[in-house]
C-alpha cells in the first residue's frame, strides 16, 4: 500500500471537491487510522486526508503537495509498520472469500461455462452449487438486492478465483486513478501494454530484417488494435466522458476523485479486454456522459458484465440479465424490461405448477388415508396412488416462488408553511474572487409543491446550487431568502462520512434522536428503510454501501424536513430500493429538488426539468426522455464515429 498524506494547505481545494474525501475508504481501514488522524490533528493544527492505493513491491510511501520529514512522521507512528498492517488487512479480506467451481467449457473456447460454483465470505454463503455462463459477444447485467454479493462475485472473477482460461484477459474496474503528474491522456495511453509491446517487437524485427512472417502477424494485430490511431482513440474516449482538450492535458493530481474515476473508466474502454467487468460505471457521470457511455458499450463485442442500479442504462446496454437471488445465478435473454416480463411469466407458471402439485399431493394423501385399509380393490388403488406420490417426491417438486422482501421508504408529514418558502433574488456566485462565475443573476422561487430535477454537464453548478439554497455556500452577489420555519434535508454523496462506523444503525439513530426512548420503536423506524434483524445491531462498518445509504435516509427522514434536496441519491442503491425511494418522494408533502444521473428516477418523480448551463438555469420544455434524445442528437454531431459503430452492431 501507499499511504498518501495530504496536509493542511490543500484543504481549501478539498472543500471544492478537488481532493476526494478519505472517509469513503474509512469503513475498510483498521482502527488505528482514525486515532492516528486525531493525533495529527492535534500536533499539526489541521485535518489530514488518508487514502490507500495498491502499489508495486518496494514502492515508497508518497507524501505529495508538501514535504514532511520522516522523523516528524515517525513521532506519530511508524509508517512502515502501519503500511504492513494495511497490507495484512487487505490480505485478510481476500482470505475471507472462498470460491469453488469447475470449468465446463473447452479450455480454448471464448465462452466461459463454470459449474458447481460456490462463493462464501466470512462464512456467509453467497452462492451455492450454481453455474456461471458468460458467452462471447454478450453484454450481461448482474442484478440483485443490496448486500447479496454482486460486487464480491465480480471481484472473484476479476482476480481469477474462478477457473477462467488464461487466454481470456480480464479488466475489472475497481477504483479511481491515484493523483499523479501524468495527464489523463497519458494515463489512458499507458494502459495498452499489448500495443506498446507489439510496437517494440515489430521495431526490433524490422531492424533485424528477419522473421518476416512473424512481423506480418504483428502488423496485422497492430492494425486490429488501431495502433496508429491510438492517441486519437484515447482522446475520443476521454472527450465522450466529459474531458475537454484542455482537461486532457491537465495533471491528474488536479482532478477530483470523480474525474479520476472517469480516467480509470476510459482506460478500461481503451484497452478493449476480452472480458470487461464494470461495477456501477455511471456513479460518477453526468447525464451527458451516461448517454455517451451507453452508446459506447453497445458496441462492445466480447464479454461485458456490469452492475448497475439504472434500469434505463441496463435497457440500453444489456443483451442478457443475470439475477443473483437465493444463492443462485438465474439467466434471462434480453434487456432489463424483457427480464421483468419473462421473470413474471415464469413465476406465474411456477406458482400454477406448485399449486397443482400441492393439490395432487393433498388429494392422494387423503385417498391413501381413507382407503388404504379398505376393500382389496380400494387398497390396490391406494397403493397405486402411494407409488405415484413417491415418484413425484423423488423426481423433485416445484418450489414456491420466494419473492424479494418488499421495501418502503417513508418521509414523515412536514406540515404546511405559507409561500414563498425560498426566494432566490439576483444571485451570482463564484468560488474565488478571480475565479469563473458559476451563476449570474439567478432569479426564481421554490415552494412545497416544487418537484424539480437539475440536469446539465459536470461543473455546471448543480450541487453548488443546492449548497447555496441550504446555506452551505453564500452568494457572491444577490440574496437568498428562506422562510423562518423551513427545515431542509440534504442528501449528498458524502453523507455516509458522518456515520459513526463503530455504532450499529440502532445505536446511531438512538444517539441522533434521543427523544425516541424505546428501542423497539426505533427498530420499526429503521426497518422501514430495509434494515432488519442483525443488520440493525451490526456495526455500520460491516454493512454494504447500499445499506449505509439506507441508514442515511432513515436519519434524513426523521429530521422531518419541508424540503428535500437530493444529490445523486441512487448511488449504491439497488433497483428495488430506488423504486421505493421514488414512491416515498411522490407521497412526500414537501418540496423536492433532485440531482441524478438516473433517467428513470427523474421520470418517476420530477415535474420540471431545469438545465444548469452557461451560468444560468433554463426550464426544459419536455420530459427527461425528450432531454435524453436531445443529448443523443448532440452525440451524432460531436462523435459521428460512435453513431456508425452503434448502427453496425
Amino acid at each position: 500500500m501507499v499511504l498518501i498524506v495530504i496536509l493542511p494547505g490543500v484543504l481549501d481545494a478539498d472543500n471544492q471537491g478537488v481532493i476526494p474525501h478519505w472517509r469513503n475508504l474509512k469503513s475498510g481501514l483498521p482502527a488505528k487510522i482514525p486515532s492516528a488522524i486525531g493525533c495529527f490533528k492535534g500536533r499539526m493544527m489541521g485535518r489530514l486526508v488518508v487514502r490507500l492505493w495498491h502499489r508495486r513491491p518496494g514502492e515508497a510511501v508518497a507524501v505529495p503537495f508538501l514535504e514532511v520529514s520522516k522523523a516528524r512522521l515517525d513521532r506519530v507512528w511508524k509508517v512502515d509498520a502501519l503500511t504492513k498492517e494495511l497490507e495484512d488487512f487487505e490480505l485478510k479480506k481476500a482470505a475471507a472469500r472462498a470460491v469453488t467451481g469447475v470449468l465446463a467449457s473447452h479450455p480454448n473456447s471464448t465462452d466461459v461455462h463454470i459449474i458447481n460454483l460456490s462463493l462464501t465470505f466470512h462464512g456467509q454463503e453467497l452462492l451455492s452449487d450454481t453455474k456461471l455462463e458468460l458467452n462471447s459477444g454478450r453484454r450481461y447485467g448482474l442484478i440483485g438486492l443490496n448486500g447479496i454479493g454482486k460486487s464480491m462475485l465480480l471481484s472473484a472473477i476479476g482476480k481469477r478465483e474462478v477457473p477462467i482460461p488464461e487466454h481470456i484477459d480480464i479488466y475489472h474496474l475497481t477504483r479511481e486513478m491515484p493523483p499523479s503528474d501524468k495527464t489523463p491522456l497519458q494515463c489512458v495511453m499507458e494502459v495498452d501494454t499489448e500495443r506498446a509491446m507489439l510496437e517494440r517487437e515489430a521495431e526490433r524485427l524490422a531492424h533485424e530484417d528477419a522473421e518476416c512472417e512473424k512481423l506480418l502477424e504483428l502488423y496485422e494485430r497492430l492494425e486490429e488494435l488501431d495502433a496508429d490511431k491510438a492517441e486519437a482513440r484515447a482522446s475520443r474516449i476521454l472527450h465522450g466522458l466529459g474531458f475537454t482538450p484542455s482537461m486532457q492535458r491537465k495533471k491528474l493530481k488536479d482532478f477530483s476523485g470523480g474525474w479520476r474515476m472517469r480516467v480509470a473508466l476510459a482506460r478500461a474502454l481503451f484497452i478493449r479486454p476480452f472480458m470487461l467487468l464494470l461495477d456501477e460505471p455511471t456513479n460518477h457521470l453526468d447525464l451527458d456522459a451516461c448517454v455517451w457511455l451507453e452508446e459506447e458499450l453497445k458496441t462492445f463485442k466480447r464479454i461485458l458484465v456490469l452492475i448497475s442500479h439504472s434500469q434505463d442504462f441496463l435497457n440500453g446496454v444489456c443483451t442478457n440479465i443475470i439475477h443473483m437471488h437465493n444463492r443462485k445465478l438465474k439467466y434471462y435473454t434480453g434487456n432489463y424490461d424483457q427480464y421483468v416480463k419473462t421473470r413474471l411469466e415464469l413465476e406465474e407458471n411456477q406458482m400454477k405448477r406448485f399449486h397443482w402439485e400441492q393439490d395432487q399431493i393433498a388429494h392422494m394423501k387423503n385417498y391413501i388415508a381413507r382407503f388404504g385399509h379398505g376393500s382389496a380393490k380400494l387398497a390396490r388403488q391406494a397403493q397405486s396412488k402411494e407409488k405415484t406420490l413417491q415418484k413425484m417426491m423423488a423426481s423433485g417438486l416445484t418450489e414456491r416462488v420466494v419473492n424479494d422482501k418488499t421495501l418502503s421508504f417513508y418521509f414523515p408529514s412536514c406540515g404546511k408553511i405559507p409561500p414563498p418558502v425560498i426566494m432566490v433574488q439576483n444571485v451570482s456566485f463564484r468560488y474565488t474572487k478571480d475565479g469563473p462565475w458559476i451563476y449570474n443573476n439567478l432569479e426564481f422561487g421554490i415552494d412545497l409543491d416544487t418537484r424539480v430535477a437539475l440536469v446539465g454537464p459536470n461543473g455546471a453548478g448543480k450541487s453548488t446550487l443546492l449548497k447555496l439554497l441550504t446555506g452551505e455556500l453564500l452568494p457572491t452577489d444577490g440574496m437568498i431568502r428562506k422562510h423562518s420555519h423551513v427545515k431542509i434535508g440534504r442528501y449528498h454523496q458524502h453523507l455516509q462520512e458522518q456515520l459513526d462506523l463503530d455504532l450499529s444503525p440502532l445505536e446511531y439513530m438512538l444517539k441522533c434522536y434521543p427523544e425516541i426512548k424505546e428501542k423497539e420503536e426505533m427498530r420499526k423506524i429503521i426497518g422501514r428503510y430495509g434494515l432488519t434483524g442483525k443488520q440493525q445491531v451490526s456495526p455500520i462498518r460491516n454493512l454494504s454501501d447500499g445499506q449505509k445509504c439506507r441508514v442515511c435516509f432513515a436519519w434524513l427522514a426523521w429530521q422531518n424536513p419541508h424540503m428535500l434536496f437530493l444529490d445523486e441519491p441512487t448511488n449504491h442503491l439497488d433497483i428495488e430500493t430506488i423504486d421505493a425511494l421514488a414512491d416515498a418522494i411522490n407521497e412526500f408533502e414537501g418540496g423536492m429538488m433532485l440531482v441524478s444521473h438516473d433517467f428513470r428516477l427523474i421520470q418517476q418523480v420530477a415535474q420540471e426539468i431545469w438545465v444548469c448551463e452557461k451560468q444560468t438555469i433554463t426550464k426544459w420544455q419536455g420530459d427527461i426522455l425528450a432531454y435524453k434524445e436531445h443529448l443523443k442528437s448532440k452525440l451524432v454531431d460531436e462523435d459521428p464515429q460512435l453513431t456508425k459503430r452503434t448502427h453496425n452492431v
